[in-house]
């Protein structure tokens, strides 16, 4: 996460132009799946936090994706179902790149 001033001249994606509501992006539809979201109030950061540390291959366990996901608070203590949403949008992102599942 960083303040968006330090960010001036770069290209920043949002929650927002991450993915369409008729094609999700994977993450965002892990969420779905596995009930990430809950209230809602935290789910922006969170699902870009996930695609961050995925596509930066820190989701090798639990206890990396825990640690990277650790600057986000989640006020409905959803962190069982976002864990089970990073993992699943992780495997995806893996098989994507080895061509697809085996």
């Amino acid at each position: 996460m960083t303040l968006a001033i330090m960010q001036e001249g770069r290209r920043v994606t949002t929650i927002e132009g991450l993915g369409t509501p008729e094609s999700p992006h994977a993450v965002q539809s892990a969420f779905v799946e596995h009930d990430g979201m809950q209230c809602g109030f935290c789910t922006p950061g969170q699902v870009m936090s996930a695609v961050a540390l995925i596509s930066e291959g820190h989701a090798g366990s639990d206890d990396e994706i825990r640690e990277w996901m650790s600057g986000n608070l989640c006020r409905c203590a959803a962190y069982p179902g976002i864990l089970a949403a990073v993992r699943t949008a992780a495997m995806a992102n893996a098989d994507a790149v080895a061509g697809g599942p085996s």
